[in-house]
């Protein structure tokens, strides 16, 4: 009986997951809001759906009631984060909350089944971010000052990147972060958002030549350090957002190939300087080679994808908790074994439709420095994800940065809910300039209204007053011409 519920759980789940990727994208067709919440509503339900049938087959599986228990403190945390966001603030985007709780639905089922503790920690932080991320977009909304803080990004960027650079030890062969009170800290999910609102506030003050030189040392510092540090995924993700950031304010195709010009060199510097890098090279073009040290990694994830085939091995069935840094690099290649393939594709295509939202948001809002920051926060995540499946799937050397709200790591998390907080007050900061606009126009009509009216009536009044005046004069006429025939 219960390999008959797994089975059956198993196709259930990608029906479910795949109607909810479909309402992903067909939501932006309808422009009915009642209709809109509805379809919202319905991937609500088909995400409790999901995480519903996971656990039961993981109960089953695991046979404990912590499981349970687990369960049930999840759908209070998932319900309310959805809740409390649309009740505090009516006027965000539903569809950008439900996307986010569903990546991180996915992310429990999957931690629950590679190491229960570690995802009892995750849901701690998941709970911990949400309530910070409430204040986001009050501060977004109300403080509107924030591109004048130009500098004390950048020092904010560089300082903690330099905490990082001397005091962070060695793991992996980058330094990545320190331990504070048996915590771990990762800066450089942090500096994504500093660097994005520095470039963001340089670029929309001026985009000419020496001022673009100013804002590119200072940005090319930040990623030297990431790369002295040889945290290069993290330095390759700032050096693709910079670039976008820089090409949308200026419009120079110049500005683009000379960046990726000195980024291609800049790579092959790197392949020359670093062992890992070329250790990295080599298991991207042979994982299986014997010149390919630790290349068991990759190759137990191509295991993994190809054994889970299209609809996957089911929860429990396959051997996930055998990949290599499974909780966190390799998360991708756990779910496509266990969940399938379908699933794993439409977890990236709900990713993909946080993306169109995002540069939704960017291309709509007026104010040229949020415009600016929706759309680096965008392209931070979007090709943050590019460069985690990728590498897992071999497409692209491997990097080592985490998938977001589904890998386990509370800075990665912690960051990119702040990232869908400050989104979410662009929004709200969109739907204001909306409202001032239309105030600003019922103003003109109403201004114009009174005007016309007055105009009229004064032209009927002087019309009025000059009949009168003739009907006197005539009756003056006749009383006179009366008095002198008598």
């Amino acid at each position: 009986m219960v390999n008959i519920i797994v089975e059956l759980s198993k196709y259930l789940m990608i029906i479910c997951i795949a109607i909810y990727t479909y309402l992903c994208f067909a939501v932006f067709g309808y422009e009915d809001e009642y209709k809109k919440r509805k379809l919202l509503r319905r991937q609500n339900r088909l995400m409790f759906s999901i995480h519903f049938m996971a656990y039961l087959v993981l109960y089953l599986k695991m046979d404990e009631v912590k499981v349970i228990v687990f369960y049930f403190v999840q759908v209070l945390l998932l319900g309310g984060i959805i809740i409390l966001y649309t009740k505090i603030y009516p006027k965000i985007s539903r569809l950008v909350v439900n996307n986010m709780c569903m990546l991180l639905t996915v992310g429990f089922i999957i931690l629950t089944r590679l190491s229960f503790q570690r995802a009892i920690k995750q849901c701690v932080i998941v709970a911990g971010s949400f309530l910070l991320s409430l204040v986001i977009p009050v501060i977004i909304r109300k403080m509107k000052k924030l591109e004048q803080y130009t500098y004390l990004y950048a020092i904010l960027g560089i300082g903690a990147l330099l905490l990082v650079l001397v005091l962070a030890s060695t793991s992996g062969g980058a330094k990545l972060g320190f331990t504070v009170a048996g915590i771990g800290i990762q800066p450089s999910e942090f500096v994504k958002i500093s660097f994005v609102f520095f470039v963001a506030s340089r670029l929309q003050r001026s985009s000419e030549f020496k001022d673009v030189v100013i804002t590119t040392i200072i940005a090319a510092a930040h990623v030297i350090i990431l790369v002295l540090s040889t945290d290069l995924g993290a330095a390759l993700i700032l050096f693709v957002v910079y670039l976008m950031m820089l090409y949308v304010a200026t419009r120079q195709p110049l500005y683009l190939l000379a960046g990726m010009s000195g980024g291609g060199i800049a790579a092959v510097a790197g392949y020359f300087l670093f062992g890992h890098v070329r250790t990295r090279v080599a298991v991207w073009k042979g994982p299986i080679s014997p010149e390919a040290a630790g290349g068991h990694q990759i190759a137990q994830s191509l295991f993994a994808i190809g054994t889970g085939s299209w609809f996957g091995m089911g929860l429990m069935q396959g051997a996930a908790n055998k990949i290599p840094v499974a909780t966190e690099d390799f998360v991708f290649a756990a779910i496509a074994e266990e969940l399938g393939l379908i699933f794993a594709l439409c977890l990236m295509l709900i990713c993909v439709s946080c993306y169109v939202m995002f540069l939704n948001i960017a291309m709509q809002l007026r104010n040229t420095f949020y415009k600016l920051v929706a759309l680096g926060l965008g392209t931070c995540y979007i090709f943050q994800i590019f460069l985690t499946i990728g590498g897992v799937t071999k497409f692209i050397p491997l990097t080592g940065v985490t998938l977001p709200l589904v890998s386990y790591g509370g800075s990665s998390v912690l960051s990119t809910i702040m990232m869908f907080a400050i989104i979410q007050g662009l929004y709200v900061f969109r739907e204001d300039e909306e409202e001032i606009i239309e105030r600003k126009k019922e103003r003109q009509k109403t201004k114009k209204q009174p005007s016309d009216r007055r105009r009229y009536y004064d032209f009927e009044g002087k019309r009025s007053g000059r009949t009168a005046r003739t009907s006197s004069e005539q009756s003056r006429r006749r009383t006179g011409a009366k008095k002198t025939i008598h």
